[in-house]
């Protein structure tokens, strides 16, 4: 299945990998430039079908659990200062997406939407320290039945140039239902209560929708 961002994307680029080949045949049909061009396309246009793939997947609905938003590699793991929504401590947990990924992102709760802001900003590698301060991103934040609030950021990086969200203030959203795409790879940080049990490891791979991250304290 292919994501809704990637359709017109996938359209105009097959456009013009047609006309390309087309004009190379035309020119010289039994030439190897011709044969190159057309193995290329291939697959270019294959890395981008793999790119905006919308698997269906049976997702994790765990009311007691914060559900990994995005595929990718968990880089980062510790108690920090979040500065723009609670100015105090708590545990980040960062996940970073390679354009091999598939990168629809998903609430990890379900709730109410308490928090979201849209930040323009620049476009620096995803894993550079000033990225979840600088970058272009969106914040995020989820309130829970049990009162906790979960928030999450969208960062784009040096090749992601467009970030899609699909939420504002005030909506109620449910557990692993899309909330947004990052085009071309990048990365999310969740930032959780310091009581939170965190469930995965640094390196760790996760999917979007499915991986447990962490459970609430009881």
């Amino acid at each position: 299945m292919i994501h809704k961002e990637g359709r017109k994307i996938l359209l105009v680029t097959l456009i013009v990998l047609a006309i390309l080949n087309f004009g190379v045949y035309s020119l010289c049909p039994q030439s190897w430039i011709f044969g190159l061009l057309v193995l290329t396309s291939l697959v270019v246009f294959g890395l981008f079908l793999q790119f905006f793939r919308n698997p269906q997947r049976a997702w994790n609905i765990d009311v007691n659990a914060i559900i990994a938003p995005a595929d990718g590699k968990v880089v980062v793991i510790e108690e920090v200062e979040e500065p723009e929504y609670f100015k105090g401590r708590r545990i980040q947990l960062s996940i970073f997406m390679s354009p091999l990924n598939v990168h629809v992102n998903r609430n990890p709760i379900k709730g109410l939407v308490t928090y979201f802001k849209y930040h323009p900003g620049q476009y620096l590698v995803a894993w550079h320290p000033k990225s979840s301060t600088e970058n272009e991103r969106t914040t995020t934040v989820i309130k829970h039945e049990n009162g906790s609030e979960i928030l999450f950021r969208q960062i784009a990086g040096a090749v992601a140039r467009r970030i899609c969200y699909y939420v504002k203030e005030g909506d109620q959203v449910n557990q692993t239902e899309e909330m947004g795409f990052i085009k071309f790879g990048s990365r999310i940080d969740v930032f959780l209560p310091l009581n939170a049990q965190v469930n995965v490891k640094l390196d760790e791979i996760t999917k979007g929708g499915q991986s447990v991250l962490a459970t609430f304290s009881n």
